[in-house]
């Protein structure tokens, strides 16, 4: 009898305030280069690094995470850490993930190379590390610190992260809130319906 393939699972968090083109670029080229079967989009309900900010309500990012992938057929949407209290950590979501796939799907968490440079100050970084391959992409030309992460993670950890090159894209959500601050376009920043959602909420402005 032929074993069935496992999933190749991709894995985009963040706070998504707002999701814009850069989020929706890396995730497709990292699909492309794994190659992922599916990406699922998991906006953050508290993220845990960002607790002193006020960012938008959830259930806001959430809607407009949805408009941005709408179309995709490898982009999913999970309110999974909306429905969980407290702070939103990765390990908490890799559990529950692990328990809803089982055995059938390899894990990868996209993050930026910046980010996965601090991975040891992540909640409980050896288990994200053991249950998932972290995929350190180079957008905006951050490099992985590999010597600071050595110093934290044993030999076999610190394999599984994965630098990979994508498109270099200049565009951040701390950009695009400024942006609308100042009243200025944030047209080919976010997808249209992202646009048109946070133009007739009023977000940020």
């Amino acid at each position: 009898m032929r074993a069935t393939r496992k999933k190749n699972i991709g894995i985009m968090g963040g706070t998504f305030d707002p999701i814009h083109l850069g989020h929706l670029i890396t995730a497709e080229a990292v699909r492309e280069q794994i190659p992922l079967d599916e990406v699922i989009f998991i906006p953050a309900a508290l993220p845990p690094h960002k607790l002193e900010r006020r960012v938008v309500p959830a259930a806001k990012r959430l809607f407009m995470t949805k408009l941005a992938i709408e179309g995709h057929p490898s982009f999913v949407l999970s309110d999974m850490e909306l429905k969980r209290k407290g702070p939103s950590y990765s390990s908490d979501t890799l559990r529950a993930l692990r328990r809803d796939y089982g055995e059938g799907a390899d894990f990868y968490f996209i993050t930026g190379a910046d980010a996965a440079s601090e991975l040891y100050t992540w909640h409980d970084a050896a288990y994200i590390l053991t249950v998932c391959q972290v995929v350190a992409t180079t957008r905006q030309g951050a490099t992985l610190d590999r010597e600071t992460l050595a110093r934290y993670f044993a030999p076999e950890l610190l394999q599984r992260i994965l630098p990979l090159e994508t498109p270099a894209i200049g565009i951040s959500s701390t950009d695009i809130r400024q942006r609308l601050k100042l009243g200025k376009s944030i047209r080919y920043l976010v997808p249209e319906a992202v646009a048109d959602y946070i133009y007739k909420e009023g977000l940020y402005s």
